[in-house]
């Protein structure tokens, strides 16, 4: 039979036991804490949950505050951006209105435009003069005789070219007077 401090003692560890049934054995401790495997997967459950729930509240909380600091820079500079705009518009229009407005440069762009016209029909008159319709055949002329002369002159640079193998030639008063051969394609005659 069992003595009455034996059985006062092994009522104290079993009501400790029951008692801190989230305890694990410490060293030194020779009582053995029975718990069911349910009970210890509840138990570390339940920890892990609070745990994992209480970071998952706090990083859920902080994007939260950053994205509203976030939406409240974004509004802050789109508000800026749209009132500068709106302040641009009106700065440009006073411009505008300040060139418009002044006489003095009125007057001077009406005398500008009256200088150009004059301009334009003078030089009209000057083109349709006697003299400036002489001179314009003259230069024509000369340009078709430059025509001429630089295509004989060209055949004649070829032949000489493929004579002598040479890009220069001698000048009757003792220089060289050096030459390149070029190649032009002419349009096809159309049949």
């Amino acid at each position: 039979m069992m003595s009455d401090n034996t059985k006062q003692l092994s009522t104290d560890k079993t009501a400790k036991i029951a008692a801190s049934d989230d305890k694990s054995l410490e060293s030194g401790d020779d009582t053995a804490q029975i718990q069911s495997s349910d009970d210890l997967a509840l138990n570390a459950l339940s920890k892990a949950s609070k745990t994992d729930f209480d970071k998952e509240l706090d990083e859920s909380n902080q994007l939260a505050e950053t994205l509203t600091a976030l939406q409240n820079l974004i509004e802050k500079n789109a508000t800026s951006l749209a009132n500068i705009g709106d302040e641009l518009k009106q700065k440009r229009e006073s411009l505008r209105s300040v060139f418009d407005n002044d006489t003095e440069l009125s007057e001077a762009a009406e005398e500008a435009e009256a200088q150009k016209t004059k301009v334009k029909e003078r030089r009209t008159k000057i083109q349709t003069s006697p003299q400036a319709l002489s001179l314009k055949t003259e230069i024509s002329n000369l340009n078709e005789e430059k025509k001429e002369i630089e295509e004989s002159l060209s055949d004649y640079l070829i032949n000489y070219h493929s004579l002598t193998n040479s890009t220069s030639f001698d000048t009757s008063d003792g220089d060289q007077w050096e030459f390149k051969i070029k190649a032009r394609i002419k349009p096809r005659k159309k049949k």
